[in-house]
């Protein structure tokens, strides 16, 4: 960065073809923090083919399970030597404040320990076909070259999802990281050049470009070169993606956000009423509400509501916004300029649409904070369906309030979304907590709790949230072919045709 070159592609990094650079701004101050190579469709192109190339050679794909489980574990140790410089470069990047970056890259390294685990112990399936002298076998192959294209939100941590089970299967990969933070997934790519050195990975198993996706979008997404594009991002890119895979019958797996309803019953006034504000605060204004999973949508039983707004409105109100380095912040801001703009036409949307504005709605008025993309904690009450501020995702700090009378209503509302991913139930009944996690069609739902999420549970969405799941056992599989070898050891004629 700043004068090194940015692109890993084939083992060796260089510059884009073209010279071509992007200035990478720290959203706190509207600052350069630094300046990364631009790559360009034909960078793009190499890229891939030297992923090809180091799959198609045989010899990465061939490494046995014993020494990829020891390489992830590798990588999982550096993670934890570098965290710190890791977490100040997610937080420079994407202005989350440092704390959360620091458990990000505990994360991180949270999912390369499952997956060196979990493909340490992950065995062929023997099947009983009837005839003794029948060996029949299910085994797991490499899926081949991945396409791995993460968010800005959360850019190390969503890297790590696809990065990690990729490893682990024997396949080989072409990483963009968004556009506009860059940063922590260029340093993370050099600590992988220092692990692949010491367990003799091949070359190009790894490669990485960064650029806009307008750009780089067609080399990466419409190449016959690729087995499989993994993509987290906004509907829009994953439907353009979708459509260019399917000229080469291309697998995808799309994790394409949500609007995530939180929906809390009467009876947690006689339960810990002050847990369940903190919990549905958390849900929504975490990182400045820039979160696939945030709970935007509170879904509110009437009795309750209006205390309860209140007293989200009132802790709202107190959230201390500033630089992410600041350990006295509890949120940073938004990611850029462009994307406060979007969120500021939201919230001008809900006004114009008739929500009722209970707090924040602007910029913050600290001088301090001027030079930053901050946005204060917005709170919309009275809402309803029909209001695109409560269908569409806003991604930012932006709380909708409906409220409900009875449980189907509950359900009814949580489930009147195209989106699908994560959901979440406050209720100090266990029984109906039950039935209504299982009546809510998403992918993740949480039970008197919001937003944690775990490397050995499957992570994605129903509906428009997209297809395939990250993490878990199904994460891993995403990335390998299933092959049947049937090994008949006594052969007989079959004696069909009697010529």
């Amino acid at each position: 960065m700043d004068g090194e070159p940015d692109l890993w592609i084939g083992g060796s990094w260089r510059h884009a073809s073209d010279r071509g650079t992007r200035d990478i701004v720290n959203p706190a101050n509207g600052s350069t923090a630094a300046v990364v190579d631009e790559a360009t469709p034909d960078d793009a192109r190499h890229a891939v083919a030297a992923a090809r190339a180091a799959f198609d050679d045989g010899a990465w794909r061939a490494t046995p399970v014993a020494e990829r489980a020891t390489l992830l574990n590798r990588i999982a140790d550096l993670l934890q030597r570098d965290k710190e410089d890791l977490a100040r470069l997610e937080t420079v990047d994407t202005g989350k404040t440092l704390a959360e970056s620091r458990i990000d890259i505990d994360d991180v390294t949270s999912v390369f320990r499952y997956y060196s685990r979990l493909i340490a112990v992950q065995a062929d399936r023997v099947v009983d076909v009837g005839d003794p002298a029948v060996i029949s076998r299910v085994v797991r192959e490499p899926i081949g070259v991945c396409v791995l294209i993460a968010p800005w939100n959360y850019p190390l941590l969503q890297m790590s999802w696809k990065i990690a089970p990729a490893l682990a299967a024997g396949c080989t990969m072409v990483a963009k990281p968004s556009e506009v933070t860059p940063l922590s997934t260029i340093a993370f790519a050099r600590l992988l050049e220092e692990a692949f050195a010491e367990a003799s990975v091949p070359a190009g198993v790894v490669n990485l470009v960064q650029g806009s996706g307008a750009a780089l979008g067609a080399a990466l997404t419409e190449n016959p070169a690729v087995d499989f594009i993994s993509f987290t991002g906004g509907l829009a890119t994953g439907r353009t993606i979708a459509r260019a895979a399917a000229e080469h019958v291309t697998k995808v797996a799309l994790e394409l956000g949500g609007k995530n309803p939180h929906l809390v019953f009467a009876d947690v006034r006689d339960g810990d009423w002050d847990t369940a504000v903190d919990h549905v605060l958390t849900g929504v204004f975490l990182h400045s509400g820039q979160v696939c999973s945030a709970g935007t949508r509170l879904i509110v039983e009437e009795p309750i509501a209006d205390d309860f707004v209140a007293a989200l409105a009132a802790r709202a109100a107190k959230i201390t916004m500033g630089d992410g380095m600041d350990p006295a912040s509890e949120t940073g801001p938004l990611v850029s300029a462009q994307h406060r703009a979007k969120v500021e036409s939201y919230v001008q949307l809900g006004i114009d649409e008739g929500a009722q504005l209970i707090t924040g709605g602007a910029r913050p008025d600290d001088p301090a904070l001027a030079d930053g993309y901050f946005y204060l904690p917005t709170i919309f009450d009275r809402c309803d369906r029909s209001m695109r501020i409560v269908a569409e995702e806003t991604f930012g700090p932006i709380l909708t309030v409906e409220r409900f009378t009875d449980e189907a209503e509950a359900v009814a509302l949580g489930n009147d979304t195209e989106y699908g991913l994560a959901a979440g139930v406050r209720t100090s009944d266990a029984a109906r907590g039950e039935r209504v996690v299982r009546a809510l069609r998403h992918g993740t739902v949480w039970l008197n709790d919001f937003g944690y999420y775990a490397a050995p549970a499957e992570w994605g969405g129903f509906g428009k949230s997209g297809n395939g799941r990250e993490l878990g056992p199904t994460g891993l599989a995403e990335y390998q072919e299933i092959k049947h070898i049937w090994h008949n050891t006594a052969p007989t004629a079959a004696g069909w045709f009697k010529g």
